[in-house]
């Protein structure tokens, strides 16, 4: 039977219904980051009005999942990009960009545009690692 582990940190944004942070499954190799938007860790409350400022509270509270998981950007393996407006792409991808060096593999990646996302937010980002 596959085992799994609960991840939560309070350096990032607690769930906002029935999940988890994250969730490292099978032998304690694969790390399942449940989508972030840009709350803040310490109010609750959405960070930024642009989509650039939200992609950045959202690559940071990833970062706090992540650590707390035991990994960093270096190991993840796929993400997805839930934009409420297309033309917004350029924009976060610059941002998200930042979060990846050139030095390991960059993830493979999906980005979509959805009708709405939690609190209003602009963008939301989820992720898959694999811990070393």
């Amino acid at each position: 039977m596959p085992t799994s582990q609960a991840i939560s940190t309070p350096d990032a944004p607690g769930a906002i219904g029935p999940y988890s942070q994250a969730i490292v499954a099978g032998p304690g190799s694969l790390v399942f980051c449940s989508g972030q938007i840009a709350l803040s860790p310490v109010t609750g409350q959405l960070c930024g009005n642009s989509a650039a400022e939200q992609a950045s509270q959202v690559m940071a509270n990833l970062a706090s999942v992540l650590k707390a998981a035991g990994c960093g950007f270096e190991h993840v393996v796929r993400t997805t990009i839930f934009l409420t407006n297309l033309a917004d792409f350029a924009t976060v991808n610059e941002v998200y960009g930042r979060f990846f060096s050139e030095e390991h593999p960059r993830p493979a990646r999906a980005t979509v545009q959805v009708a709405g996302l939690p609190r209003g937010a602009l963008v939301e980002i989820d992720a898959i690692a694999v811990k070393s």
